[in-house]
């Protein structure tokens, strides 16, 4: 069986790498584990879309403040330092392009950054995308957290999006429980493995003419 990554995994990698000094927004649901895992000795300033710049990690059972919650109305911690503001001010910071990193969720992304992360059009789907669409285009950079299959066995890596579209040409890598793939002229290059992953065992998965970046970079879980 092919070693995948946990989602507790997944977000510890894209800690790893975040630089010092980023504006840091993390999208609702996978993407807000990031903030478990943050390296505590470097300044990195978490956003949220509700309107607040310095959220922490999620509360220790028992600690929970239901006045602090993040934008999928979970409930966070403040750091110290933290301010709070308009919903409108925090609109224009994403906008504005004053936000370093976006990690987002995803159904699909295509190979030329088109990123689909709101709706299938499924029964019951959500039925608006909220603030996705400003944090894909107004962010610096954008990286998704998926898994690399659907239930159904689908790569979410795909030549062309099936689905609406979130942004056009706006994501800059794709962190998946099989590998890390950058966003390149050239389609995806695959710039990390996983455990027993190989580049021709993800060409069969997804389908795709893969570029192979990997260099020396494999790693298992969190062993960098």
């Amino acid at each position: 069986m092919t070693t995948k990554l946990t989602r507790q995994d997944i977000a510890a990698r894209i800690a790893a790498d975040i630089p010092e000094g980023s504006v840091v927004n993390l999208g609702i649901g996978a993407p807000t584990l990031v903030a478990n895992y943050l390296p505590a000795d470097l300044e990195i300033i978490l956003h949220t879309e509700n309107g607040m710049l310095g959220m922490g990690p999620a509360p220790e059972v028992g600690s929970v403040d239901p006045d602090l919650i993040n934008a999928g109305k979970q409930a966070v911690t403040a750091l110290a330092g933290a301010s709070y503001f308009h919903h409108a001010d925090s609109f224009g910071m994403m906008r504005g392009g004053h936000l370093d990193v976006c990690v987002l969720g995803a159904f699909q992304v295509a190979e030329n950054g088109d990123l689909a992360n709101w709706s299938t059009g499924a029964p019951g789907a959500i039925p608006a995308v909220g603030g996705a669409m400003d944090l894909a285009i107004g962010a610096k950079s954008v990286y998704v957290f998926t898994d690399l299959l659907t239930k159904q066995g689908d790569s979410k890596l795909v030549e062309a999006c099936g689905y609406p579209l979130t942004g056009v040409g706006c994501v800059s890598r794709v962190y998946t429980d099989h590998a890390v793939f950058d966003v390149t002229p050239d389609g995806f290059a695959v710039r990390e493995l996983f455990g027993d992953n190989t580049i021709d065992g993800l060409r069969e998965l997804t389908r795709l003419e893969l570029v192979d970046a990997t260099g020396d970079r494999t790693s298992e879980g969190n062993d960098r």
